[in-house]
């Protein structure tokens, strides 16, 4: 089995021999003591593959427009450590406040909740983030904020990344988003529908 950074280093592979827009759009990784600073933010540790992940790439360079290349995560852009911790803070407020205003049911575990954490954003706001809950620890979800619900994508990281290779390597159609990859200018990796 594949660990979580080789098969990262195998997407960024692909990246930089058929989308190299995305691949420039690469930050370095974070470093401990960025790690140490979101840990201390969100109040618990983080999944080892998400800090494995951080490890690698501390987000991407952000992207002023849908015509720039850094959204290779099924259309979503990589965060760094500040923008985690932001996003954090916010679906924290959010799960907070619908408590406190008595319509928790609604919110917390369906579109927000304190121990989920975002990792990528798409330029609209939606989000993919890995749940820290007991029980859930290190799954793959995605919130739309159109959505009443979040929607599970994957089990960790690991098979997230699996999926994402074989679908970039073979063209395949990605099951978990109903996608497949296209490149776009020959510089930057797509998800289109079909």
């Amino acid at each position: 089995m594949n660990t979580m950074q080789e098969l990262w280093r195998r997407f960024e592979e692909w990246l930089r021999r058929n989308a190299p827009g995305d691949y420039s759009a690469l930050r370095p990784g974070a470093s401990d003591a960025d790690i140490s600073r979101l840990e201390s933010g969100i109040g618990f540790p983080l999944h080892s593959e998400l800090k494995a992940f951080l490890s690698e790439h501390n987000g991407v360079t952000p992207r002023r427009s849908s015509m720039e290349p850094g959204a290779f995560l099924l259309g979503y852009s990589l965060l760094d450590t500040e923008g985690i911790l932001e996003w954090h803070q916010n679906l924290s407020s959010m799960a907070d406040e619908a408590a406190e205003e008595g319509y928790e049911e609604e919110v917390v575990g369906r579109i927000a909740h304190t121990r989920w954490v975002p990792f990528a954003q798409d330029i609209t706001g939606d989000l993919l983030f890995v749940d820290h809950r007991t029980g859930h620890c290190g799954e793959i979800g995605e919130i739309s904020f159109g959505d009443p619900e979040y929607v599970l994508l994957w089990p960790s990281m690991a098979p997230m990344m699996a999926d994402l290779c074989e679908a970039v390597e073979k063209s395949l159609r990605l099951p978990a988003a109903r996608c497949r990859p296209s490149v776009h200018e020959g510089r930057m990796l797509e998800w289109v529908t079909g």
